[in-house]
């Protein structure tokens, strides 16, 4: 079963909690065992699992990317945006997740992670649900 969420981030970057957002789309689709599969269809914005619940895990996230992957850098790519393609590529555009119960099977203080790199802008999650 096919899904799919819309996500609207404020900042240029921001990484963005969709979790819970994810486990309705499961719960909805009365999926109790399986696995479910993330993919964001944007060149500039990435999707991963960690912590969650401390802000400070998303900003160190951000500012370790941006001293590895700087804006302000000469590049060639003469958009403005070459750093969030950059970290795009090093974080990901998929994740697979198992399903246990009608939820993601994430551990204590995993969640989903949305990385936006080149907001604000609305973006879509596309979710594939499959029972086992």
């Amino acid at each position: 079963m096919a899904f799919k969420i819309e996500i609207s981030s404020q900042y240029r970057e921001q990484v963005i909690d969709v979790t819970d957002k994810v486990n309705q789309v499961i719960a909805e689709a009365q999926v109790t065992s399986g696995i479910c599969y993330l993919f964001i269809p944007h060149t500039t914005c990435a999707v991963t699992i960690n912590e969650g619940f401390d802000p400070d895990v998303a900003a160190d996230i951000l500012a370790h990317l941006n001293s590895v992957v700087p804006r302000a850098k000469t590049y060639r790519h003469q958009e403005g945006n070459a750093d969030a393609h950059i970290k795009s590529v090093l974080v990901g555009s998929s994740i697979s997740v198992p399903i246990e119960g009608r939820r993601l099977a994430l551990g204590q203080w995993q969640r989903v992670l949305v990385c936006e790199f080149d907001g604000p802008r609305r973006r879509r999650l596309n979710i594939s649900v499959i029972a086992t």
